[in-house]
């Protein structure tokens, strides 16, 4: 089995989402609770998430997980009717909710989850406030990332 990935502060990865570092650039990064059932749980010390789709609305004042899915497990499921993709809560304090609905606002802005990851024994999810690249400006990160490989290349034969 692969070796799970570390965040910054020193938790261990659930799940990544690869595709919202390409297709957006990242304004400001937020830490959130994650409100979960039993099942769910027991679906994610099993790795079965996925956060491809995933993002976040903010409506009556709350924060609320849309897209993830979490695959439900046959033997965790058998009294409880599972939602692989139903909507969960995200955990921020007011002023948090605050600045997110002050960045979702502006035209162009939405906010996605990066990263789901464990903080002791609670699921935490990394969410950001982000802005749509466009297809040129997506040609220039890979361009510039394969710059910031081949540099490193250099500087190691050196």
């Amino acid at each position: 089995m692969a070796k799970k990935k570390k965040l910054p502060s020193g938790s261990s990865t659930i799940a990544l989402n690869k595709k919202a570092r390409h297709d957006y650039s990242i304004d400001e990064k937020f830490e959130a609770g994650v409100a979960l059932l039993g099942w769910e749980i027991k679906s994610i010390r099993a790795g079965k998430v996925q956060l491809v789709d995933s993002f976040v609305q903010i409506h009556d004042g709350e924060v609320w997980l849309l897209g993830a899915h979490m695959t439900p497990l046959t033997q965790a499921c058998t009294h409880v009717v599972a939602e692989p993709r139903r909507e969960r809560k995200l955990l921020l304090n007011k002023k948090e909710i605050a600045k997110l609905f002050r960045h979702t606002a502006n035209e162009g802005n939405t906010c996605v989850c990066l990263a789901l990851y464990w903080k002791g024994n609670k699921v935490k999810a990394e969410i950001a406030t982000v802005k749509g690249k466009k297809q040129h400006d997506k040609r220039a990160a890979e361009k510039e990332r394969d710059w910031n490989k081949q540099k490193e290349r250099i500087m190691k034969q050196h």
